[in-house]
């Protein structure tokens, strides 16, 4: 972007020399802003607000041609988006000099100070086409959180994005025949498909469309086939704008018809033999006499998106056929994502984690560990089931079924997954049955502890080393992790599981620990209901008992605990050189 910075007074030049550098732009006067204002894409002020107007507003024409237009404080504290703050990107800008500057940015565009989406600039974003001209009411309808219907047909980074962002006011369907277009104010849509609303309406339209094309020989005259051709697609409702490529048999490809598309669409060419291997509803013995293969324009739409589906099955004109099939790389894909709830507390999971919750179709959540209101966020109509009746095949017999219908599937496990998860089995499920899936890790519940113990589990020079384990009872412990051997280190070690053993936990620990070694036992960490006991480790069986602690309960023991004797090595006096340069 060409940034050009208008120094007002001396007074500001440390900050306009600050703002020129992050933008890589040009310092000028006052005096030069209307000779480049059709010339650079943003002007930012420094100085004081009214100059800035009077000096910008002469020159103003409108919001989709006008540059972005800035102004700062001569001290650089505030920073503020004056002119183009969707279009031009002001308000972007206005966010990133605040944080080079540490300054305060001042934005008053009201999607903006919401966290509503930015109607007018989606369709840059996310290279979609905008199907609407002005978008002045629909803007102001959604802004005022009038009741909207949003519509996706396709699915892409930006239905993603609008998905995991959508704000309170806005119901999202997945079939048009869902909507009681009576109860909306706006209805907007990410489709391929052409709908016409009596509602203020916006439509996005993303290239995700590809056109098989039969030809007579010497179909003529070019100019008219083609036309016939997309006004058949228009007449089914397919948008020209989502067209992806248009593809056709070889033995075509030398067709003016196929030779003018070139100049304007991807042309994909298949032999007869890649034709002819494809399945399709409408298959013609005419066409297989004269060119080898029962279909060119639903076969060459369903080999072009790799999708079986059509959207559109042979249409018939004098001399043409076409067909039309969604790319399958726009079509809603299954997923199960394995989510980390954290320790309890529904604050404590994580962005990507909440943002999984309320995107999914099921979410399957550990009942007896996890709290229910963490499946608050889901959104309206998803299922939402505690697994803590259910066995491991009756969980995976579920998941497998909402996969199988196209589904997005949050199975919900307390702390992190991978940590005592029992996760394993589920992830060999998936694997035996071609499932994709992903993890998004969550905060253990140790970690948990020593945030309410507030305390460092590694101390320099008394212990670099947390161990997370478990006492040994229904399960049986490797040899080598035997909880007395893995206490030798004198490590801190938080121990998962085992408050029902606490009496063989306590014994094993005694065998390295001195007796007195501090000891905390965390009861339903970041619950409503938290619990934490504090002792020596010789009293750690009677801590458990005398407060009937249950499974839900970390062990943790070492010196770590409460420790305020040791430094970090960044506070030690072997690391203060690294201070005095960061001053210097």
């Amino acid at each position: 972007m060409k940034a050009a910075v208008v120094l007002i007074s001396e007074q500001g030049k440390k900050v306009a020399k600050a703002v020129a550098a992050a933008l890589n732009g040009e310092i000028i006067c006052r005096s030069d802003v209307a000779l480049k204002w059709n010339s650079v894409e943003c002007f930012v002020f420094v100085g004081a607000m009214g100059i800035c107007v009077r000096t910008i507003a002469p020159l103003l024409k409108d919001k989709h041609t006008d540059p972005a237009v800035l102004c700062l404080d001569s001290q650089g504290k505030e920073v503020i988006s004056v002119l183009s703050g969707h279009v031009g990107g002001a308000n972007e800008i206005a966010a990133r000099l605040a944080v080079t500057l540490k300054a305060h940015p001042v934005i008053t565009t009201q999607s903006d100070g919401n966290g509503l989406w930015p109607l007018d600039l989606l369709a840059k974003r996310f290279g979609w086409s905008q199907q609407t001209e002005s978008l002045n009411t629909q803007i102001i309808l959604y802004n005022e959180l009038k009741p909207a219907a949003l519509l996706i047909e396709a699915h892409d980074e930006g239905t993603r994005y609008l998905e995991e962002n959508i704000a309170g006011n806005v119901r999202l369907f997945y079939r048009f025949e869902d909507i009681d277009l009576s109860k909306f104010a706006l209805f907007l849509s990410v489709s391929p498909i052409r709908r016409e609303v009596k509602l203020p309406n916006i439509q996005w339209v993303p290239k995700c469309i590809h056109i098989g094309v039969g030809l007579a020989r010497g179909a003529s005259p070019t100019d008219v086939v083609m036309d016939e051709i997309f006004d058949c697609l228009a007449k089914n409702g397919i948008c020209k704008e989502s067209i992806l490529s248009i593809s056709t048999a070889d033995i075509k490809k030398e067709e003016p018809v196929i030779k003018e598309l070139e100049k304007h669409f991807k042309i994909n060419i298949f032999t007869s033999e890649e034709l002819s291997s494809v399945n399709v509803p409408t298959p013609s013995e005419v066409v297989e006499k004269y060119i080898g293969t029962p279909s060119v324009s639903e076969a060459s739409a369903i080999l072009s998106s790799s999708n079986p589906n059509l959207l559109l099955t042979k249409q018939k004109g004098k001399n043409w056929t076409v067909a039309a099939a969604v790319d399958v790389d726009f079509l809603p894909h299954p997923h199960i994502e394995i989510v980390g709830a954290g320790p309890g507390d529904p604050d404590l999971v994580s962005v990507r984690g909440r943002k999984m919750l309320q995107r999914a179709d099921l979410i399957l959540y550990a009942g007896s560990l996890v709290p229910k209101e963490l499946t608050l966020c889901a959104k309206e109509g998803a299922t939402v089931l505690s697994s803590a009746d259910m066995d491991l095949e009756q969980q995976c017999a579920l998941m497998k079924e909402f996969y199988e219908r196209g589904k997005f599937i949050v199975r919900l496990h307390t702390g992190d997954p991978c940590i005592f998860g029992a996760i394993q089995e589920q992830m060999a499920f998936f694997d035996r049955h071609n499932m994709f899936y992903h993890i998004t890790p969550g905060i253990s519940s140790f970690l948990a502890a020593a945030a309410e113990l507030r305390s460092q589990f590694t101390i320099p020079e008394k212990c670099q080393t947390i161990i997370l384990t478990r006492g040994e009872g229904r399960t049986p412990m490797p040899e080598k992790e035997k909880l007395h051997l893995l206490a030798r280190s004198n490590s801190t070690m938080c121990i998962f599981l085992s408050a029902a053993i606490v009496d063989q936990v306590q014994s094993e620990l005694l065998m390295e620990y001195p007796e007195n070694t501090p000891v905390a036992a965390c009861y339903h960490l970041t619950w409503p209901d938290q619990k934490i006991y504090r002792g020596v480790l010789k009293d750690l069986s009677k801590i458990v008992k005398e407060n009937n602690l249950t499974l839900t309960t970390m062990l943790v023991v070492g010196d770590a605990i409460d420790n305020r004797e040791g430094l970090s090595e960044l506070y030690s006096k072997n690391f203060t050189h690294l201070f005095r340069k960061a001053r210097g």
